[in-house]
């Protein structure tokens, strides 16, 4: 059994963000009902690098595991009294609506905790409930660009680059989940529930501690380089390199034991602290140089040997086939009924005696409304009312 086993979620987020948020509570043991509309979530027919799956696509697949899936039309007096009475029972409800729409749907924060006082209800925004920025659209790319973040790397004159992943609503995510377990710790304590409002732009913003401290208490503006340095607030070396065949990166070596392996002694001039920053395009010039003679294994071998920090860059293929990969047990595997094999990044929390798992995949458009109905105290009769009116969809059970 998992952490949360017995515990029960309300799913109502679509997208990233709020769906990982779940994920990873469902991977925890908990009863995740992710609730859709008749039709589905829009990202089950959002094919993600053109990929398409059979009947679910593969973002929607990667996000939804350990879920049961109700399909209902919330813009009906049946499905608000639906959400109503699951609201009454549930322990955690999360949703990432537009302005507006929780209050006209009825499933504000205000109107459930009426009905469910212990309720840990998790609002979920671009940039906050409200201000100036509430209605400005909360996505990834526009939230870096906002962070500041892109303008920590790259070249001076460079455009800037995003990150090559959905940053903003993977940590946006681990911000609701932390926020979820803290909530829930309090009512254990207190018995009582509480709003928990997570943001994109606060989630992004904090994650930059570090530089923005620099910047705020050190007074120490971002600065670009000519040359391509990973980060601005970082002595040189510190970015990736061409090899012979392919690339290297490198942190923050001892310029003094890296002048000996490169065999470049001129690298011996810049061994003050000050010059890492000051000098930066001088000693990146004089790295890149270097490191063309040798094969990136080569180098790897030769420089980890030497005690300096260095890595070969992956690509997903190498990463997958990596042997501390293979042993972390990172990647979970299981065969799902409309997909076939699954193979996708799991849970990354080890837990000695409560571990996570997978009860199931993600489901199908409405696969568990009939299930999940019953198990909050709906009939059999009252269920078939509700399929005959459109406010439920059965979907296929398989």
């Amino acid at each position: 059994m998992g952490i949360l086993t017995g515990y029960k979620v309300l799913d109502c987020s679509i997208a990233m963000a709020g769906p990982f948020a779940a994920q990873r509570l469902g991977d925890l043991g908990a009863d995740v009902v992710k609730i859709e509309p008749k039709e589905g979530e829009w990202q089950r027919h959002a094919p993600a690098g053109g990929i398409k799956g059979n009947r679910i696509n593969v973002s929607f697949l990667s996000l939804n595991r350990n879920k049961r899936s109700l399909a209902v039309d919330l813009k009906s007096e049946d499905g608000q009294a639906i959400m109503r009475q699951l609201a009454s029972q549930a322990d955690v409800f999360i949703q990432n609506y537009r302005p507006g729409v929780a209050q006209r749907l009825g499933v504000d924060y205000e109107s459930l905790a009426r009905i469910n006082p212990r309720l840990v209800y998790v609002s979920m925004s671009g940039y906050g409930e409200d201000g100036p920025y509430a209605r400005r659209p909360g996505q990834d790319l526009l939230l870096q660009a906002m962070s500041g973040a892109m303008l920590s790397t790259g070249c001076d004159g460079e455009a800037p680059r995003a990150a090559g992943q959905y940053l903003v609503d993977a940590v946006t995510a681990y911000c609701a989940f932390e926020g979820v377990l803290a909530a829930l710790l309090h009512r254990e304590r207190t018995g009582e529930g509480q709003k928990v409002e997570v943001n994109m732009l606060d989630a992004i913003t904090t994650l930059q501690m570090q530089e923005l401290s620099v910047f705020t208490v050190g007074g120490k503006a971002q600065t670009r380089s000519a040359e391509p340095h990973a980060h601005s607030y970082i002595r040189a070396p510190y970015g990736t390199f061409a090899t012979r065949d392919g690339y290297l990166a490198l942190a923050m070596p001892d310029l003094a034991v890296l002048a000996r392996e490169l065999e470049q002694p001129a690298l011996l001039d810049f061994t003050d602290e000050a010059a890492g920053w000051n000098r930066r395009d001088e000693i990146f010039r004089l790295v890149r140089d270097a490191l063309t003679r040798r094969t990136t294994q080569d180098w790897f071998e030769r420089l980890d040997k030497a005690g300096i920090w260095c890595s070969p860059v992956y690509g997903y293929e190498q990463l997958v086939a990596d042997p501390q990969i293979a042993h972390n047990g990172t990647f979970v595997e299981y065969e799902h009924p409309t997909e076939g094999h699954v193979k996708t990044p799991g849970f990354p929390i080890r837990f000695s005696k409560s571990p996570a798992g997978i009860e199931r995949g993600a489901p199908l458009v409405g696969q568990h409304s009939a299930e999940i109905l019953q198990d909050y105290g709906f009939d059999e009769a009252q269920i078939a009312a509700f399929v005959a009116n459109g406010a439920v969809v059965r979907g296929e059970e398989v």
